[in-house]
């Protein structure tokens, strides 16, 4: 199981010939098994962070590392490799409207038919979403194509689960399933670090709060609440 360390990350971009910190001087350690909430107004940096961790990006500056692993100057294989320990659930939907659900899923899997299916049925089960496999995107709505995407981010069973703003289309009761069927998987063992502004069940939940002001974390709490910065 893989712990994540970040060293004075920081990640710019321009506006207008002027630079901006999308993150900025971040020293975090996310242990093996922690959940973490990141949380902050829009802009704040939650999804620069995130795709930091995943490898999505490369920070200007700074280093991220997997157990002892330096992880910033990998070349295109070790960067593949190192993605598949991480589950990740973007901000912005990426289901392809053209493939079935069942499709979208089996993208992940690259192993035989019959088993494929079966761990697409097993991880659309856990998600709530049973029989939807030759279903097209269309015909679901938002909430329901966001527990897709959860269900492709846990079917290889990762260690790391990275979700940014998951719950944002979802009603309050499939919010609740959501966060059980993480707290379950999280008892057992799966590391998640989730970015959201869902503040009711952030409190609830009583979880490590990292909050991020302006690219920087401005609070990192222990079984913290929403906006807790002490």
């Amino acid at each position: 199981m893989p712990e994540i360390r970040l060293e004075e990350v920081s990640k710019y971009y321009k506006q207008e010939n002027r630079r901006i910190a999308a993150v900025e001087d971040i020293n975090l350690v996310i242990r093996q098994g922690e959940f973490v909430f990141v949380t902050g107004s829009s802009g704040a940096g939650k999804s620069t962070l995130l795709q930091l961790i995943h490898g999505q990006l490369r920070p200007d500056h700074g280093s991220i590392y997997l157990n002892d692993t330096d992880t910033t100057h990998f070349r295109r294989w070790g960067r593949e490799r190192y993605r598949r320990q991480f589950g990740y659930v973007p901000q912005i939907p990426q289901l392809m409207r053209q493939k079935t659900i069942g499709e979208n899923l089996e993208t992940v899997v690259m192993i035989g038919r019959r088993r494929r299916e079966g761990m697409v049925q097993k991880a659309l089960g856990m998600v709530g979403l049973h029989g939807v496999e030759d279903r097209y995107p269309v015909e679901l709505s938002l909430g329901e194509c966001r527990r897709v995407e959860l269900a492709r981010a846990i079917i290889l069973s990762p260690p790391v689960l990275l979700l940014d703003e998951l719950t944002a289309n979802l009603d309050e009761d499939a919010i609740w399933d959501v966060f059980h069927l993480l707290d379950e998987m999280n008892r057992r063992g799966t590391t998640i670090v989730m970015a959201t502004h869902a503040k009711m069940f952030v409190n609830m939940m009583r979880k490590r709060v990292i909050t991020l002001v302006d690219g920087k974390v401005f609070g990192d709490v222990a079984k913290g609440r929403y906006g807790d910065i002490i």
